[in-house]
């Protein structure tokens, strides 16, 4: 097996053959310039376009493209955690395929895990200038409920734009819907977790498979899950050790 890379890019895809060539160009530039080995790891959620064929393609003109394809939809938990499984990198960068994310806030992610263990993007400043009234209501409104009933400080809990150390993975309990509580999850496990500022592009190609319903209700069944998860979860703190 070859030396691991630095970086994983981990991207769930479903329906984005018209985003991948240019996420992927763009995320090569960035990690090019600052001189970092990776790798793209991309799980196509079955997607009904040519998603697949444009994936073997980039992947035939570049051998850090690796890709894996459901037999059927599973969501976007289950192509999040299928690529954090097969990521080969020291670090896991996660991000949607709609180039929403913008590659070029990648340094920003990477530079605060010399003292923390996962970085979170946050849209919240970003959307005050770009958004529709409408998606900056209800993503308040879903960030505050899970907020409320979770515990959490997260600003936003809806952005999958992220930067951890792999080790966070390797014990994480992940299940249908997770993905929107991958901080509280980490804190569970003990990792350290911090925030940053990040921008918030227009869909790049295509179109969204989120709305209003996905924001506000879709997850209320998860959140209480955390939540009973964060009061009943064991937490064994070892105070010395011999061997």
């Amino acid at each position: 097996m070859p030396d691991a890379p630095a970086l994983s890019f981990v991207i769930p895809c479903y329906n984005e053959s018209g985003n991948l060539p240019e996420l992927v160009r763009s995320l090569r530039d960035v990690a090019d310039g600052l001189k970092l080995t990776y790798e793209f790891v991309v799980t196509d959620d079955c997607s009904r376009d040519d998603s697949w064929a444009v994936l073997q393609q980039l992947a035939a003109a570049d051998p850090r493209v690796r890709g894996q394809r459901f037999a059927r939809n599973c969501g976007q938990s289950a192509a999040l955690w299928a690529g954090m499984k097969a990521a080969r990198g020291q670090v896991i960068v996660t991000l949607d395929a709609d180039l929403q994310n913008d590659p070029k806030d990648l340094p920003r992610l990477l530079e605060p895990l010399r003292q923390f263990d996962c970085v979170c993007g946050s849209r919240v400043q970003a959307r005050r200038q770009g958004d529709t009234w409408l998606r900056v209501a209800s993503s308040r409104i879903a960030n505050a409920v899970r907020n409320t009933v979770s515990g959490e400080t997260i600003t936003d809990s809806g952005c999958n734009y992220r930067a951890f150390k792999r080790e966070c993975v390797a014990d994480l309990k992940f299940f249908k819907g997770m993905h929107r509580f991958l901080p509280t999850l980490l804190k569970i496990e003990g990792f350290t977790v911090t925030e940053v500022s990040i921008a918030n592009n227009p869909r790049f190609a295509g179109q969204s498979n989120y709305g209003v319903w996905n924001r506000l209700f879709a997850s209320f069944g998860d959140l209480l899950a955390v939540r009973w998860m964060k009061r009943r979860m064991f937490k064994l703190p070892i105070a010395e050790r011999i061997n």
